[in-house]
C-alpha cells in the first residue's frame, strides 16, 4: 500500500494542512476524534483523495493487561468512519496497577518503554493478536523514544521488533526521530537497529523534531526536524523504499511555509539516499539468511522471516497480519503477573515517588519523572485553558506541587478536575475573585451530568460579574 508523503493533521493547523501542496495523506490522533463525526477539514481532504490514518496513543499494547475492549472498539470505529487503510499504535505501556497487582490504577499520560525481554514479548504478542482480531484493517506499531532503559534486557530493539513481526505478522511504523532519540539518550545505534529489523514490514515512517538539553534529547514534536534525524531517514531509505513518510508536529506550530520547507527537506533526503537503480543493499538480516554472518537469528532465537503480503491493503481483514502470522501460543503462566509487578513498580516510582526499582539509573528516572509532571501540566492547560487563566502565573507551580503527590488515575480532563478540587480544598487560590471563578469552573464540570443551558448561562454571567 503506497501512501506517499504525509503530515500529521492537528486542529490547530487544519487550514495550513489543507493549503499544502503535494500532501498525499494525513494522520490524526485517534483519541482526539469523535467516534461519530469527522471534522470538516478531514472531510474536505478526503473528498480530494487524501487518505486519513488514525494514530492511537492510549491502548498500551505493551502493558501487562489485555487490551481494553472499549478502547479497541473505539479505535475500530474511527478507522471505519475515516475509511482508513490501516490504524497505528505504539509499542509501549501507558498504565499499570489494577487487579493484576491488587493496587490502585496508575496512568502515565505518556508512552513508556517495555523491557526487551522474552516475558514482555510474550505479553505484547498476545495483546497484538487480540487487537488485530478486533480491528477492521491492518495494524502497524511504532517504536518509541525513551529516556530510560530496563535492566536485564535480553534483546536489542531490532531483534525485539523482528521477533514481534515474525510471531504476529504486524506491520511496523518506524519513527526515525525516536531512533535518533534513543541514540543520544541510550547509546543505541540507529544503523544497527535498521539492519536487524524487518524493513520489508514497514508500513510508513515518522519524522519529527526535538531538542537537546543537558545531554538529553527531548522528542518534543515542537521543534524543526534536525539534520541528524534526516540522516537516520537517509539510512533507512538506503535499505528500503518506505511506502509512506510523514512529518509530525504537535506543538509550537510554525507557519505553513515552514511546514512546506520541512516536507521538501524530507523529499530531498529520500531522493538523495535512494540506492542506484538495480542495486540491492545488504543488511545483517540478509547476511543471516545467506549464511554469511551471525545476524539476529544466531543463538538468540529471533526469526528472520516476516511473511508480509504485498497486498495494496484493499482486501478485507488484516492483510499482512493474517497471512504472515505464526500460530498463537498462550502466554506462559505467571508472565502477565510478573510483567504487571515490574511495570507498576516503575510507574509508581515515576509518578508517585515510591523507591526506584533495582537496576534503574536513578538520575534518568528523575529526569523522566520531571518530564511526566511537566507534560501533565502542559496537557491539562490545553484541555482546560481556563485553569491557567484563573490561576495566572501560579498555575504551573501549583500543578507541579499537586502532581508530585497525586498520580494520574484517569484521563487529562479528570486530572484537571482533581487538580482544581485539590486547590480549593487547600484553601486556594488566595485571591477571592480567582477562588470564586475556580469554584464556578469546578461546579460546571464535576456534576454527574453536564449542566443545562440555562444553568450554564447563569453561571457564565455570574463569573463575568465576579471577574469585573
Amino acid at each position: 500500500m503506497e501512501l506517499g508523503i504525509g503530515i500529521g493533521w492537528r486542529p490547530e493547523i487544519a487550514d495550513e494542512v489543507e493549503a499544502l501542496t503535494g500532501v498525499d495523506w494525513v494522520e490524526a490522533v485517534a483519541e482526539n476524534l469523535c467516534a461519530d463525526h469527522v471534522p470538516d477539514s478531514l472531510v474536505r481532504l478526503r473528498e480530494r483523495g487524501v487518505r486519513v490514518v488514525p494514530h492511537g496513543v492510549a491502548l498500551g499494547l505493551g502493558g501487562a493487561d489485555r487490551p481494553d475492549p472499549v478502547r479497541l472498539a473505539s479505535l475500530a470505529a474511527r478507522a471505519e468512519l475515516l475509511g482508513a487503510p490501516l490504524v497505528t499504535e505504539h509499542i509501549a505501556f501507558v498504565r499499570a496497577g489494577g487487579p493484576l497487582t491488587a493496587s490502585p490504577r496508575l496512568e502515565a499520560g505518556h508512552l513508556l518503554p517495555v523491557p526487551r525481554t522474552w516475558d514482555a514479548l510474550d505479553v505484547l504478542c498476545e495483546n497484538v493478536r487480540i487487537a488485530q482480531d478486533s480491528l477492521p484493517v491492518p495494524l502497524a506499531l511504532e517504536n518509541i523514544a525513551a529516556l530510560i532503559t530496563w535492566p536485564g534486557e535480553e534483546l536489542t530493539e531490532g531483534q525485539f521488533l523482528a521477533e514481534l513481526v515474525e510471531r504476529t505478522g504486524v506491520r511496523l511504523l518506524i519513527d526515525v526521530a525516536n531512533l535518533h532519540t534513543n541514540h543520544v539518550n541510550l547509546g543505541q545505534d540507529p544503523a544497527k537497529a535498521l539492519d536487524e529489523l524487518p524493513v520489508e514490514a514497514i508500513a510508513y515512517v515518522h519524522v519529527a523534531g526535538g531538542v537537546e538539553r543537558n545531554g538529553v534529547w527531548h522528542d518534543t514534536h515542537a521543534h524543526p526536524v534536525t539534520a541528524p534525524v534526516l540522516q537516520v531517514l537517509a539510512e533507512l531509505r538506503s535499505r528500503v523504499d518506505p511506502p509512506g513518510v510523514l512529518l509530525e508536529r504537535d506543538d509550537a506550530f510554525p507557519p505553513a511555509a515552514e511546514l512546506a520547507a520541512e516536507l521538501d527537506a524530507i523529499r530531498a533526503t529520500l531522493r538523495r539516499a535512494a540506492p542506484p537503480a538495480g542495486a540491492r543493499p545488504t543488511t545483517t538480516r540478509d547476511a543471516a539468511r545467506d549464511g554469511d554472518g551471525p545476524g539476529v537469528g544466531d543463538g538468540t532465537g529471533v526469526g528472520v522471516g516476516v511473511g508480509v503480503s504485498e497486498s495494496d491493503g484493499d482486501d478485507a481483514g488484516n492483510g499482512v497480519g493474517d497471512g504472515g502470522r505464526a500460530p498463537a501460543a498462550p502466554v506462559p503462566a505467571g508472565t502477565r503477573d510478573r510483567t504487571a509487578v515490574a511495570q507498576t513498580a516503575l510507574l509508581s516510582a515515576l509518578v508517585a515517588g515510591t523507591p526506584a526499582p533495582e537496576g534503574f539509573d536513578h538520575r534518568r528516572l528523575r529526569v523522566q519523572s520531571r518530564a511526566l509532571a511537566a507534560k501533565r501540566a502542559d496537557v491539562v492547560a490545553k484541555v482546560a485553558p481556563e485553569l491557567p487563566e484563573i490561576l495566572g502565573d501560579g498555575y504551573r507551580a501549583a500543578f507541579l506541587a499537586y502532581a508530585g503527590g497525586r498520580p494520574m488515575s484517569g484521563g487529562y480532563r479528570r486530572d484537571a478536575l482533581d487538580f482544581a478540587e485539590h486547590v480549593l480544598i487547600a484553601g486556594g487560590p488566595a485571591d477571592p475573585v480567582a477562588r470564586r471563578l475556580l469554584t464556578y469552573w469546578w461546579q460546571d464540570r464535576s456534576g454527574a451530568r453536564p449542566p443545562r443551558r440555562t444553568t450554564r448561562l447563569v453561571r457564565a454571567a455570574r463569573a463575568a460579574l465576579v471577574g469585573k
